[in-house]
């Protein structure tokens, strides 16, 4: 058996009625846990290789708790903690980034997200959806659809109200870690997976979707979509300021730099770098025609906008009369042209 592990977690979660698993709470995640550790845990667990969500019982979380107590402090007080619990238990161990084939491995991963421990993209998320049930969040957490109109019944016959807030594949981030040093207006609208640096201020109608997010320090009043970063130093983010559509997807990782402005209802699809300003209404694709004005206001060239990626100093506006989407800098035209032909 290999001693080394990408990541490990000890969980508490919810089955629905059939015993699948319909969500999983890991307090305190690992990233590349020490093999001392994992050789602690393996034989208690029954482990020997490969990604494995291993179900175990209180008897077993009380064994593991004294087991690991004196390699990692925490994760055996949370043992202990597990030991007391009325609800299932799983422990996710992944021996290597690879495409997910479980509900407890794909809320791992969300987990190590939320939790800062890798970036977005930082992690491989390949086959989540159909791992991740659609189901009720509730006043009493998470409910199987299939089970919810009985227990609504049942709740009702108590003189309860069983408060439904969501239909959806991902659960509120708040409910499963608050990062620190962030405030977030209306906790609804950062799903679990989110990435929230600290320093973020997430406004009433901001959204961070799953693996998305802002290394901040930065506002964020409009959409951050998956797929997106906005990061700082070299990741090229902070003091980031968005108001609109930051729209990612797939393998593409759309990254702002220091000091951007992404108007009210404006919308992006290139990375940023420093500076730069999208007026508000303007949504700017890859295959966005864009003509380049100099200083003056003279046309240089017409370019498509992925041209422009990651560069500095940029106004990306509509000309009122025209509605030609234009770009301007504080560069001369030359040394924008040489910009743009080392770019290429």
């Amino acid at each position: 058996m290999s001693k080394s592990l990408f990541s490990i977690a000890f969980g508490v979660g919810t089955q629905n009625r059939q015993g699948a698993w319909l969500e999983v709470f890991y307090a305190q995640p690992l990233l590349n846990p020490s093999a001392e550790l994992v050789a602690a845990v393996a034989p208690i667990l029954g482990y020997s290789e490969g990604n494995q969500a291993i179900t175990f019982t209180t008897a077993q979380a009380a064994q593991l708790a004294e087991a690991v107590k004196g390699i990692d402090a925490v994760q055996g007080k949370l043992l202990t903690r597990l030991a007391e619990s009325h609800k299932p238990l799983v422990a996710t161990l992944l021996a290597e980034d690879a495409q997910l084939t479980s509900t407890p491995e794909a809320y791992l991963k969300l987990h190590l997200l939320s939790h800062r421990l890798v970036k977005p993209h930082g992690v491989s998320l390949a086959g989540i959806f159909p791992l991740l049930p659609n189901v009720a969040w509730t006043s009493q957490g998470a409910i199987d659809l299939s089970e919810l109109a009985e227990l609504q019944l049942e709740a009702r016959l108590r003189g309860e109200l069983l408060e439904v807030f969501s239909v959806d594949k991902f659960p509120k981030m708040t409910d499963y870690v608050v990062p620190a040093g962030v405030r977030i207006a209306d906790a609804a609208r950062l799903r679990l997976g989110a990435y929230v640096g600290e320093g973020t201020t997430v406004m009433h109608e901001g959204f961070i979707n799953f693996n998305a997010g802002t290394e901040g320090p930065g506002m964020i009043e409009g959409r951050v979509s998956a797929g997106v970063f906005v990061g700082k130093g070299s990741d090229l983010g902070g003091g980031c300021s968005t108001m609109g559509t930051l729209s990612g997807g797939g393998n593409i990782v759309i990254k702002v730099g220091e000091g951007c402005l992404i108007g009210a209802n404006a919308g992006i699809g290139i990375p940023l770098g420093d500076r730069n300003t999208v007026e508000s209404g303007l949504y700017v694709t890859a295959g966005t025609k864009v003509a380049l004005l100099d200083e003056h206001n003279n046309l240089v060239k017409v370019v498509k906008a992925r041209e422009l990626a990651g560069q500095t100093d940029l106004l990306f506006r509509r000309n009122s009369e025209t509605g030609a989407v234009e770009c301007k800098t504080h560069k001369s035209a030359i040394e924008l042209n040489e910009a743009l032909h080392a770019h290429n």
